[in-house]
């Protein structure tokens, strides 16, 4: 017997949600039967888009979650509403996807975990790189032991965001945006969670961060287009440091580094390092014990994280992901649950810059 498809509500019509849209409509088990957006205008030309054809459209979330035949909710609106967002859809007893970061203090996310547990519905949190093809590859050469334990983890995320990316505007404050690592760097958080441990589909837990920042670009007016390699002046000034560099403690006794640099003038950039007693890894390079006799590194040749571009993010691989998990009554490895501990992360960081000790976790 064939199973029904699953109605999808996008909530949000920005940058990201036309990945949403075509990882939905490409997966066989779904249909996106409603938009909704700030601007019912976006929406509908999200529609037109993908020549979606007999959709809801709608300015109103409340609304929108009383169209017929929802299951799912992609939340692709800007971070510092996801919270309301979420809320109203859990309790609406849909399922979810929400976009990274999930929410803007722990507050907020321990106020949507308890919403989702007691609705029992299920979540996934869109730290898309963990269905990278160099991110798999990799995982599944850590877990066949071709570096042995891993004992040290590098991963950064460089990337100067700015008025050329359409979120910039409520992400670059610290009301709204509250840090750089937050905003785009907790990718780079969940990949040195992904790569610390040797589970199939696991993440380290974090149990200690120190944290510094920096930087020169808080508060200036000028401003890099890394996308035209050009300068402009009069931008709307970023109201946090640029740079953030942490170093992470987790409880298998990993160590690991991780920065996000959104001073940076070049081009984006996902570097990857991992050690382990019986090899390493540089990116898509792999020393190992594994090749005896090996002279240079071996390069793997697969699609590395080398866009700051979400068209060039396996979206498709995270939502044929969560449709299984839904259809089999499993809770997927980047569910909200698992996703606070990486965004933790990142609130512990502040939290060392205002005292500047080291933070245990977890955050009380």
């Amino acid at each position: 017997m064939s199973r029904k498809a699953l109605g999808v509500l996008v909530h949000g019509a920005g940058w990201v949600s036309a990945q949403h849209i075509a990882a939905w409509t490409h997966h066989p088990g779904t249909q996106v039967v409603a938009i909704s957006s700030r601007s019912l205008d976006s929406a509908r030309k999200r529609a037109a888009e993908f020549d979606l054809q007999d959709v809801g459209l709608y300015d109103n979330l409340q609304q929108a979650l009383q169209h017929p035949g929802i299951d799912v909710v992609s939340i692709c609106t800007p971070q510092h509403v996801h919270c309301a967002n979420v809320l109203a859809a859990a309790q609406a007893g849909k399922h979810l996807v929400i976009e990274k970061p999930a929410g803007i203090s722990m507050d907020q996310l321990r106020t949507m975990q308890q919403a989702v547990d007691d609705s029992g519905v299920k979540t996934i949190v869109s730290f898309v790189l963990r269905w990278n093809p160099l991110f798999r590859m990799l995982k599944k050469m850590i877990q066949d032991g071709a570096i042995g334990r891993p004992y040290y983890v590098e991963t950064d995320y460089i990337s100067n965001n700015g008025s050329w990316w359409s979120g910039w505007e409520d992400a670059r404050t610290v009301e709204q945006g509250i840090s750089a690592l937050l905003v785009g760097g907790c990718h780079a958080i969940d990949a040195l969670r992904w790569f610390a441990t040797t589970g199939e589909v696991e993440a380290a837990k974090p149990v200690e961060v120190y944290a510094l920042s920096g930087g020169y670009r808080k508060g200036s007016t000028r401003e890099y287009n890394p996308l035209s390699n050009s300068w402009a002046e009069g931008a709307s000034p970023m109201e946090y440091d640029g740079l953030e560099v942490l170093l992470v403690k987790f409880d298998n006794g990993v160590i690991g580094k991780v920065s996000v640099n959104a001073d940076c003038i070049m081009p984006y950039r996902f570097p990857i390092r991992i050690f382990g007693d019986q090899g390493s890894v540089m990116d898509n390079r792999i020393w190992s014990h594994q090749f005896p006799g090996q002279t240079d590194w071996v390069e793997l040749p697969t699609i590395s994280p080398d866009s700051s571009d979400v068209s060039h993010h396996p979206f498709q691989g995270e939502i044929d992901h969560f449709v299984e998990c839904i259809q089999t009554g499993v809770e997927s490895h980047c569910n909200l649950q698992d996703a606070i501990q990486t965004h933790e992360v990142v609130f512990a960081a502040q939290e060392c810059y205002r005292t500047g000790r080291p933070v245990t976790l977890p955050l009380d």
